[in-house]
């Protein structure tokens, strides 16, 4: 089976039909396509529901078909289309694909092999919300997206704070996509298909898993000066109103923008890891006299702060206010002094992560973004050659053939048919047994990797039923902020062991754990790779039917001048215009405020490629190698705006701290209660206004007076009474709502369930959380099949807890445990304490 290759695409013989209108149904299916399956979309008569030059990206690699299904006759035709179908897509309302003719849940109850995928706005069993209009910004204002803009937002005053991200829509695909391929790859086995719903709402709670975690007693030593200084203004009764200007002084040196001789900003993200802050300030040629100063490196920063030696430590988030603004004016000096493209190139080659803030156009045309397949060029019929986003997720034996995607084209319902009736699909019998079993019960997989997108995308895999086993080193090389707080998230359902597989014993168990496993998942550099034998020709030789999946910061299908550069969330943030976009300008940038904004939909891409290549091996018997990259998935972040072609219109999306909106119809407006209401209605829905009281006669305002009419109109009622209003008459109205209100309705004991029976938001309380905190966090429960079982995920474990355990089950006896431990190539615990105080 190992000495299979094949340069087919993954998803080769898969054929899907695609129902979903605006970004995220259409972009499952995009991604589908991509990988090699046959997808049919279905528009209506008028036309997409949304207008927008990114139908093209959206639609690649699609037939389009125009079908009424308000008519037998398209009925009947899309009837005859799903059943030549292995998977059906569609992104309405719960019960309008019903109301239409089209019922998945009948479907399905006719062939059971059939997949079907619903992604609604907001949960078919909220029965609050299900029914609202949910547009994207109605599913961010209800989220907490808005008014949860970070830090920066809170000191600064600005509350509610809008983006135009579809971060809703780009977790949702990602969740989605991978979702139907696991449940895919689970027929290939079981002869079973499924439905799945992935509601939008549940997918972007998903996504900001990292920032609605809740931890009582949060100690004081992970709470940087920005954190600090709202915790006294609240104290003190004081206003935010922290300038833009003043807030680059409660920033971390090693997590901020520094100007450059070239007027660019340059990003610096190297705050927690013991290596890449002294490589940085040694490239400045700075680090020897801070050291000098006094600039302190603790030996141990896992243990308390109260037996260290100073306050401080080069390496450690955050670093108190003194060394932070003593470093930050050295920083600025240096910086200054060269352009940002050198900088790029000292501190890619230097190994220490940092970038250019460049704006999305910029990014668009970029050498290494073209080099490199994040970008590709697509020969679309409306809109000439355009640039798109190149694959968002790859195997490594096929992916060149990803990189020339077939423009969409629009066909007749026979042409369309008929290239379904192309591929047969051939499944095994179904297997009885296999009711209310997990898509990957029984694989295991190991998980080496470090931050958040690796780590995210192996504990997404575990609530399928996958076995993980969590291997770190002995000694930890990133700070316990790194570690323990974002591992509080992304540990969930694994077990830990901690070993120096650089030692003889070390490297003798890394062996025995790849030799026992299904997937290895690491997000390493490629020497590095090698070196450990887990390159394409090593892991032949270790274990020949593993799959081994990469995640990066900067690479694509081919190898650019920046394939590898070290690199976080937020240096692709700078890299691809989203900090320009959001903080407004080349001089005030800012980092997107919600943490892993792209690094959790990175682990959702990890986690899709692991569910194509095991449906591969499955398939065909050839081990796949899937990657995807932080870069790669900054395309979906942006999809709205991330194209270019000739006399394409400007770059002229919704920018910087004042933007309340896109337009008049989507936008922020104040109440007489103060809260603010996210209005959110498209031209088409303007009639429906004359429906609601208090804003008779705005369907006869000039386009130009509406947001004058608007802002006049709203301050005369309160917030819940305008959403009443708005939602009677089906237009998009809802309350700004924060993530802390919504973690707080919507909280329960921990109970052993995944709370996908709790509408769109579900979270569990852990009074005897391992920590010995009490924390509340998210439930995994964006994902709902009907047929399989998602499980319930136990709190992150201590580091090291399962050290002795798993050394246990590959052989070795207490004895040689004890010795390993005393010589320092295992352990039990990088700290005395869960997490350090």
């Amino acid at each position: 089976m190992a000495g299979k290759s094949s340069s087919k695409l993954p998803l080769s013989g898969v054929k899907v039909i695609d129902f979903g209108q605006y970004i995220a149904g259409p972009a499952v299916a995009m991604i589908l396509g991509d990988l090699g399956a046959t997808v049919v979309h279905i528009d209506p008569p008028s036309g997409p529901l949304w207008e927008s030059p990114a139908n093209a990206t959206l639609n690649r690699n699609k037939l389009i078909v125009t079908l009424d299904l308000k008519t037998p006759e398209g009925l009947q035709q899309a009837h005859e289309l799903i059943a030549e179908a292995d998977i059906a897509i569609e992104s309405f309302r719960p019960g309008v694909m019903a109301r239409l003719g089209v019922d998945f849940e009948k479907l399905r109850s006719e062939r059971q092999e059939l997949i079907t995928l619903s992604v609604p706005g907001f949960a078919s069993n909220d029965e609050l919300r299900r029914d609202w209009r949910a547009y994207e910004s109605v599913i961010a204002a209800s989220s907490g997206v808005f008014t949860d803009m970070g830090l920066n937002r809170v000191l600064m005053g600005i509350n509610p704070s809008f983006s135009p991200l579809p971060l809703a829509s780009a977790y949702g695909t990602m969740l989605a996509a991978s979702a139907v391929t696991l449940a895919l790859q689970s027929r290939e086995r079981t002869g079973h298909g499924d439905h799945v719903e992935v509601p939008l709402a549940s997918a972007v709670m998903e996504g900001l898993c990292y920032n609605s975690i809740k931890i009582d007693d949060y100690p004081d030593r992970y709470k940087s000066m920005r954190e600090l200084e709202i915790e006294r203004r609240r104290v003190e009764g004081l206003p935010m109103n922290v300038s833009y200007e003043e807030l680059q002084e409660l920033l971390d040196p090693f997590y901020r923008s520094y100007l450059c001789k070239d007027g660019r900003m340059f990003y610096v993200v190297c705050p927690s890891h013991k290596q890449h802050a002294k490589r940085c300030l040694k490239a400045l040629g700075i680090y020897d006299d801070l050291v000098e100063e006094g600039l302190p490196e603790e030996e141990d920063t896992y243990k308390s702060t109260n037996d260290w030696t100073s306050d401080a430590s080069l390496g450690v988030y955050p670093l108190p206010k003194f060394w932070a603004e003593k470093i930050s004016e050295r920083m600025k000096e240096v910086f200054i002094t060269r352009t940002s493209k050198e900088w790029e190139r000292i501190f890619g080659r230097g190994k220490y992560p940092g970038a250019p803030q460049r704006w999305l156009q910029e990014w668009i045309n970029d050498d290494h973004a073209e080099t490199a397949g994040l970008m590709v060029d697509v020969d679309d019929e409306e809109f000439g050659t355009m640039i798109q986003p190149g694959p968002m997720v790859w195997l490594e034996e096929s992916g060149e053939e990803m990189l020339t995607p077939k423009p969409r084209r629009w066909v007749g319902f026979g042409e369309a048919l008929a290239a379904l009736k192309v591929h047969k699909t051939k499944l095994p019998a179904r297997d009885p047994k296999a009711e209310n079993t997990g898509w990957l019960d029984g694989i295991k997989i190991l998980d080496m990797c470090n931050v958040i997108a690796g780590p995210h995308s192996v504990t997404y895999l575990a609530r399928f039923g996958a076995e993980v086993i969590k291997l770190d080193p002995s000694k930890p090389f990133y700070d316990c902020w790194n570690t323990v707080i974002f591992g509080m998230s992304h540990g969930r359902g694994k077990r830990s062991i901690l070993t120096d597989i650089r030692s003889e014993n070390g490297r003798e168990i890394f062996e025995k754990l790849v030799k026992s496993v299904d997937v290895i998942v690491w997000n390493a550099p490629d020497h590095q790779i090698k070196a450990m034998g887990l390159d394409i020709d090593g892991l032949r030789d270790l274990n020949p039917d593993a799959i081994f999946c990469k995640l990066d910061c900067f690479s694509g299908v081919r190898r650019g001048p920046r394939s590898n550069y070290l690199g976080y969330d937020d240096l692709v943030q700078a890299a691809t215009g989203i900090m320009l976009r959001f903080g407004g300008s080349m001089d005030t940038p800012e980092e997107h405020a919600h943490v892993g904004t792209i690094d959790v939909m990175c682990g959702f891409g990890g986690a899709l490629g692991v569910a194509t290549a095991l449906y591969q091996k499955l398939k065909s018997g050839v081990i796949g190698r899937p990657r995807t990259s932080l870069s790669a998935l900054s395309g979906l972040a942006q999809i709205p705006f991330c194209y270019d072609f000739e006399r394409r219109e400007l770059f002229d999306e919704p920018t910087g701290r004042e933007a309340a909106g896109y337009d008049a119809l989507t936008r922020f407006y104040y109440t007489s209660s103060d809260r603010p209401i996210l209005l959110s209605a498209y031209e088409s829905d303007v009639s429906k206004f004359s429906n609601v009281e208090g804003l008779e006669g705005f369907e006869d305002v000039a386009k130009e007076d509406r947001a004058a009419f608007l802002s006049s109109a709203f301050v005369n009622a309160r917030a819940r009474d305008w959403a009443e209003r708005l939602q009677a008459a089906d237009l998009g109205g809802v309350i700004c709502e924060s993530i802390e209100s919504i973690r707080i309705y919507n909280s329960r004991e921990a109970d052993g369930t995944p709370g996908t029976d709790r509408g769109s938001y579900s979270f569990s309380t852990y009074s005897d959380h391992p920590s010995g905190r009490e924390v509340t966090q998210l439930d995994p429960f964006a994902i709902r099949p009907t047929r399989s079982t998602i499980y319930a995920l136990p709190p992150s474990q201590k580091y090291g807890q399962s050290t002795r355990e798993i050394l246990d089950e590959l052989g070795y006896t207490a004895e040689q445990i004890d010795q390993m431990i005393e010589e320092g190539s295992v352990s039990e615990s990088w700290s005395e304490e869960y997490l350090p105080t």
